[in-house]
């Protein structure tokens, strides 16, 4: 039963694989903002032909453009972030040690990472991507519907709701009763 754990490796493998997807993601959008400011042409950006489609045949200012360009790639690097730490983390605390004690490029949280701890990390880097596609919206906020923006900023919210839920039930399990009485008290 207990060496079922590693029926858990070829899921993280194909996160590695994603990994390697976002990578080639983050290339190819960073060559076409390099190549929509090198050139002054709006045509290279995908964010400038989707947001054209969204604003029915507008042309966005190259500013914008930009703006959007680098939030987009800030988003693949976030979730590029949030991939590491469900592979690194999720394998260390689910299926077997990676013993990087003493290593120089071992990561601080690894130290003391577990399936509560991973929760509220995960938690936090989702408020994170969140933040980022929210703020893309707000810079479109003009052409883009009213309930879009609302339902966005909801699922926003419940998501800083749920990483402090999380946050606030690992505080809890990580005190023995004694100390979280005291807490209390005081």
């Amino acid at each position: 039963m207990f060496a079922s754990r590693w029926l858990q490796l070829p899921l993280y493998l194909g996160l590695i694989v994603a990994q390697g997807v976002y990578v080639w993601q983050f290339l190819v959008e960073l060559w076409h903002l390099i190549q929509t400011v090198v050139t002054g042409d709006p045509g290279h950006s995908p964010v400038a032909a989707s947001f054209t489609r969204l604003t029915t045949g507008e042309t966005p200012s190259m500013d914008v453009i930009v703006m959007l360009s680098v939030l987009a790639l800030i988003d693949v690097v976030m979730i590029s972030n949030l991939l590491i730490m469900v592979i690194v983390g999720g394998y260390e605390t689910f299926v077997s040690r990676i013993n990087l004690n003493g290593h120089p490029d071992e990561p601080e949280w690894l130290s003391h990472v577990n399936a509560n701890v991973l929760k509220v990390k995960l938690g936090t880097a989702i408020i994170g991507i969140s933040s980022v596609h929210l703020l893309q919206t707000f810079i479109q906020a003009r052409w883009i519907p009213d309930n879009k923006i609302m339902w966005q900023t909801f699922i926003h919210l419940a998501f800083v709701a749920s990483a402090i839920g999380l946050a606030w039930i690992d505080r809890l399990l990580s005190h023995s009763p004694a100390e979280r009485t005291k807490e209390l008290v005081h």
